[in-house]
């Protein structure tokens, strides 16, 4: 039996269950994100999310979006083809592997590639069952053994 520590030791008594979302935020914690291509992550609401990356230069047909447990990952591939003789070359067109870990919430609503920015857009979908709600409080009832 291997016994592990966790990462957030201070927290031990209120993560029951949450061992392997704490692995997760230890392991991207150690990990270095490259920095291409540039995104931002906007805030709509409590609920909707859009994830915009820059990439100028990409078609449809360059780019790849897939989500697999819980991770989204955007990637882009470039054939190398004879290139023009730069003077200056400023404007990146690499191939790039970028991935977003989202919550088990989080759902892909759709993706759109205009102007250069590739936009993604994410809902936070809380299942019923799962949301807040109001308990009542009634009278004590008669117990079984009384």
């Amino acid at each position: 039996m291997t016994i592990t520590r966790s990462p957030f030791p201070s927290y031990s008594p209120f993560t029951v269950g949450f061992d392997r979302a704490l692995r997760r935020l230890d392991s991207l914690s150690e990990t270095k994100a490259p920095s291409y291509p540039p995104y931002n992550i906007v805030k709509i609401d409590d609920d909707n999310y859009i994830v915009e990356l820059a990439v100028a230069g990409f078609t449809e047909q360059d780019l790849s979006i897939e989500l697999k447990e819980q991770v989204l990952t955007v990637t882009a591939s470039v054939e190398k083809k004879e290139e023009a003789d730069y003077v200056h070359r400023g404007i990146a067109k690499r191939s790039f592997e970028r991935a977003f870990t989202l919550a088990d919430t989080i759902e892909v609503v759709e993706a759109n590639l205009s102007d250069g920015m590739l936009r993604i857009e994410l809902r936070n979908v809380i299942p019923e069952h799962k949301r807040a709600r109001k308990i009542a409080i009634g009278e004590r009832k008669q117990l079984l053994t009384e």
